[in-house]
């Protein structure tokens, strides 16, 4: 029989075996009193304990395959993490992991692009990409959203991307805004040679996803972007099914479901339905910059996206979140190249504008490959990056808001 084994962490004043029980119990075949419904053996749609970890208040539920219906993720997420959160007997409850079949993970179509195919469109090889958010956020409308792209992208870097509050709002309609950012990358390839990703947010409801995202390919976009947390997971597995568009994947709300280390869904299990739904890149987390993580949280979900997998592509890691160019040898000493390197004010903070800060990421990530000191690298012809780390330091957290 196949399983699929969530591991959870469980504090309660009961046992932790015993609350693992109860779990099984509720997300499967039980319910709080004897009833009389039962005529046969259920054993076979019927979840069991697992390993149990008293002293580190772990605890895995193992899941027949049988219980699910394997290409409905809505319905997957109803059991493993579905009446649990509610129960009196546990104060709180964390789903660490979960650990499906092949059966399930090759129900799902995974990344069309993934990382191999991503640096085929771009052009690279054994480097980290580099990205931008237009900045500020929101505000900008459509020829200014463009200006800001072209100076980025002549900068040097592979990706600009809208923020993921920046949708379809009347400052700045995405009829009028995508056009305008893809001329304004078609001349960056005609005086530089390179292409230039634009990630065009197309987050909106169920009925109208794949609509827009369809109109962005009309109107010659070469990447789309979702939220995907407030559109939902079969609102990217709408996205991969119908557009032959790369995907990049933001994680807006996700704080909400795993910032408690004790309590919600960790980004591991995040992560892995992301891969299996089809995002070409997702955001996970940067050990630098304004974001609270550590190497020990944000190296797990790197090889949850890039590790073999049944034979899914790879998809992308973004580090993101208060990044300067400062954070970049961190990022990649500790995750390797295959990373992409995604700022905002970190590239348009820069006292010499936009294009300079796009121009001293680059640089940082240059030095950062080529496994070199940031001040060292710095000392030869760069006087972009001088000036960042003039700014912003080296390998350090700031205080962003203070």
């Amino acid at each position: 029989m196949d399983w699929v084994d969530a591991t959870y962490r469980i504090e309660s004043d009961l046992p932790v075996r015993k609350v693992a029980e109860i779990i099984a119990m509720e997300e499967s075949t039980g319910t709080w009193t004897d009833v009389g419904t039962t005529h046969r053996d259920l054993t076979d749609v019927t979840a069991v304990v697992g390993d149990v970890d008293e002293k580190a208040k772990t605890a895995v539920v193992r899941y027949p395959i049988e219980l699910f219906e394997v290409e409905n993720v809505p319905q997957i997420l109803s059991v493993i993490a579905g009446n649990l959160f509610g129960l009196e007997q546990i104060q709180k409850v964390r789903l660490e992991d979960v650990i499906f079949p092949r059966r399930i993970v090759r129900a799902y179509p995974g990344p069309r692009y993934g990382i191999p195919g991503i640096r085929d469109l771009i052009g690279s090889e054994d480097r980290p990409h580099v990205g931008t958010i237009v900045k500020p956020k929101v505000g900008l409308n459509p020829a200014e959203t463009a200006r800001v792209a072209y100076e980025a992208a002549m900068g040097g870097i592979d990706l600009i991307k809208d923020d993921e509050t920046l949708t379809d709002q009347d400052f700045c309609r995405m009829v009028d805004r995508l056009p305008m950012v893809m001329e304004a990358l078609d001349r960056v390839f005609e005086e530089t040679g390179r292409n230039v990703f634009y990630a065009v947010n197309v987050t909106t409801g169920p009925e109208e996803i794949a609509e827009r995202a369809d109109l962005a390919t009309k109107w010659g976009a070469n990447m789309i972007m979702v939220d995907v947390l407030t559109v939902g997971y079969t609102g990217l597995l709408e996205l991969r099914k119908n557009s032959s568009l790369p995907i990049h994947v933001h994680r807006a709300m996700h704080g909400a479901i795993t910032r408690d280390p004790t309590h919600g869904i960790s980004m591991k299990v995040i992560s892995r339905l992301v891969r299996m739904m089809g995002g070409d890149q997702f955001h996970v987390g940067a050990i630098t910059g304004k974001m609270d993580a550590t190497p020990d949280e944000v190296l797990p979900l790197d090889k949850i996206l890039t590790d073999e997998w049944f034979g899914l592509q790879p998809t992308f890691p973004v580090a993101s979140g208060g990044l300067h160019p400062g954070c970049v040898v961190d990022e990649v000493k500790h995750r390797g190249t295959d990373i992409i390197i995604q700022a905002g004010g970190g590239i348009h903070g820069h006292p010499d504008g936009t294009r300079k800060g796009a121009m001293a990421m680059c640089q940082a990530a240059a030095a950062a490959t080529m496994g070199q000191s940031l001040k060292e690298f710095a000392k030869g012809n760069y006087p972009e990056l001088r000036t960042a780390i003039d700014k912003w330091g080296v390998g350090k957290k700031e205080d962003y808001y203070g």
